[in-house]
């Protein structure tokens, strides 16, 4: 008889790529070529999401600090200061779907300034392409934001995006 005790799952602490290893093993689809920018997008936000989440369920912290973490994670400033960071790593393919998704966005919420709203879609937009496109690119571009992650990021404590 099979124990029902689930095998302990690897810790993404001690290695901040464990938490992409999902994406690696996803194929490539064609299906996403029909999509346009803004239904890349709306799924790429679903992905950001969903690996900013999967990150922080596996530490120690109380699911309200986990919340408050993915919330900061996810709004469109912090997504702006993510793609600057990857900007150098980026591909022509890449970079054209940020300037689609960017051009795509229209303005956005009252609170957001419609330039960072612009281009926290360009790389949700990214995102989604990757995502289906090529989840193993899309794996590495997460895996150096883990790696290079600045010490308790904050997208309050950085300038703001002109």
């Amino acid at each position: 008889m099979a124990s029902s005790t689930p095998p302990e799952a690897p810790s993404a602490a001690a290695d901040p790529s464990r938490s992409t290893d999902w994406l690696r093993a996803l194929p490539s689809l064609d299906s996403g070529a029909d999509l346009g920018p803004v239904q890349l997008a709306w799924l790429g936000d679903a992905v950001w999401e969903l690996h900013q989440r999967l990150g922080h369920c596996r530490s120690a912290s109380r699911m309200a600090s986990a919340h408050q973490a993915v919330v900061a994670a996810v709004r469109a400033e912090a997504q702006v200061i993510a793609l600057r960071r990857l900007e150098p790593w980026l591909g022509e393919a890449e970079r054209e779907w940020v300037r689609r998704g960017r051009n795509r966005a229209g303005r956005g919420p009252r609170r957001a300034d419609p330039a960072t709203y612009g281009q926290a879609t360009g790389f949700e937009t990214m995102l989604g392409w990757l995502f289906l496109r090529n989840p193993r690119r899309l794996a590495e571009l997460l895996d150096h934001l883990a790696k290079t992650d600045p010490p308790n990021p904050s997208p309050r404590t950085h300038e703001p995006v002109l």
